[in-house]
């Protein structure tokens, strides 16, 4: 990994040798699969600035390999640091295939999604079938894959004594319980982990370690099969650095806001602080169609309290197979949020930007705005819509406050 370490010292400004200790630590990871060519190496973790993932992928209802691929060449454009495909529908592998060639960014996957889709369901599995997908995709060149190797028996006991409304709404998760009822025995990524790290190592392929029991409602949140699975993911994460496996953790889904920074930093102190992986977190439940704003706010928060890598959540989000524009909306809102918490986390390096466009509105420089704005093409047409005969905005006009101290001064 040493041309990747000196890229991504490089690219996020911070000292070779601080990096490579935060490396060896297992704080930082690099997600670079040895089978894959030529890509634009991330780094995850400690003092580097927030990652985002934007999640593609078919369904059984809606198979569009083109649209997929638009997807993550979409993300990738408006500044995603990795995709994950989650394909369940039509030729999963050659969908898988052509990701990968098309982005030059990680990518992940869900390997049991297709070993479940394949065999016709999660309970007649055989533990082979758990590892030979993961080798699939570690061979095709996938960076990173999500393992749900944390829901266990143990975490199943904390749930049957749980008072949840929704249970388990990882999809991963829901798989792997399912089989473990059925079979009556430990869920096979947990039993034979080190088999998993075997694999791992093989191709450097990064493990994110699931959030099967994350909560789907507010009403769920910070309960003790969460919090179980916790202790259980900082024992599998001490278990890969043990065998030189990068690894990440997943978090939580929906938490109220006064609680996201109690999961953050018992996430973060349980798992050593290995770089941690959320999905939002969302705020609220009441706002579908908005929920790419809910998990936003969960995510600026998260990121301020010590999370490292924020999944989009599209405006789709429980309601439907996101599109195209949705995939542009939840990147652009989910970076909103991590620079958001980048300015927390990084202090006056990520402040520069935010000064250089504070300077831009002073001087009414529209340009220069327009060239800093996370989304310019959006940003540019709202100004053309209502143009002002003068050079402030069409909201003051010579009324604008800028504008008349500015002169005033003068």
């Amino acid at each position: 990994m040493n041309e990747e370490i000196k890229a991504v010292a490089k690219a996020e400004k911070i000292d070779e040798a601080k990096l490579r200790k935060l490396f060896s630590a297992g704080r930082v990871v690099i997600p670079k699969n040895v089978k894959r060519g030529k890509m634009h190496p991330r780094g995850i973790g400690e003092c580097l600035r927030i990652k985002i993932n934007a999640n593609v992928g078919t369904s059984k209802d809606y198979v569009d390999i083109n649209e997929e691929i638009e997807k993550a060449k979409t993300a990738e454009r408006l500044g995603s640091d990795a995709v994950m495909d989650l394909s369940t529908g039509g030729d999963i592998d050659a969908i898988r295939r052509k990701i990968l060639s098309s982005v030059k960014i990680p990518v992940g996957t869900v390997p049991i999604y297709q070993a479940v889709i394949e065999n016709g369901g999660a309970a007649d599995l055989s533990s082979d079938d758990f590892f030979n997908v993961i080798r699939k995709h570690a061979k095709d060149g996938v960076d990173f894959v999500t393992v749900h190797a944390g829901v266990n028996l143990n975490s199943l006991e904390r749930l049957k004594k749980s008072k949840r409304i929704l249970n388990v709404v990882s999809r991963g998760g829901c798989f792997t319980i399912a089989w473990m009822l059925k079979n009556g025995k430990e869920n096979p990524y947990y039993e034979e982990y080190d088999y998993l790290l075997e694999i791992a190592k093989e191709y450097n392929l990064t493990l994110s370690l699931g959030d099967g029991m994350r909560p789907g409602c507010i009403a769920d949140a910070s309960d003790r099969a969460k919090f179980m699975e916790f202790i259980t993911l900082g024992e599998l994460v001490s278990r890969a650095r043990e065998k030189k496996v990068q690894a990440i953790v997943e978090g939580p889904g929906h938490v109220p806001i006064n609680e996201v920074g109690l999961s953050v930093q018992a996430m973060k102190h349980l798992t050593e602080y290995a770089p941690l992986y959320l999905l939002g977190p969302l705020v609220t439940d009441v706002a579908p169609g908005y929920d790419h704003i809910t998990g936003a706010i969960g995510g600026a928060v998260a990121g301020a309290y010590g999370a490292d890598f924020l999944c989009i959540v599209t405006p789709s989000e429980h309601l439907a197979l996101p599109t195209v524009e949705d995939i542009k909306e939840g990147v652009i809102v989910a970076r909103i949020a991590a620079h958001a918490a980048d300015i927390v986390r990084l202090g006056e390096d990520a402040r520069k930007w935010d000064r250089e466009m504070a300077i831009a509105r002073k001087n009414l420089d529209w340009e220069k705005q327009f060239s800093l704005a996370l989304d310019a093409e959006k940003a540019r047409k709202i100004k053309k819509s209502r143009e002002s005969p003068t050079d402030a905005c069409s909201m003051c006009s010579d009324l604008c406050a800028i504008k008349m101290v500015r002169e005033a001064l003068e």
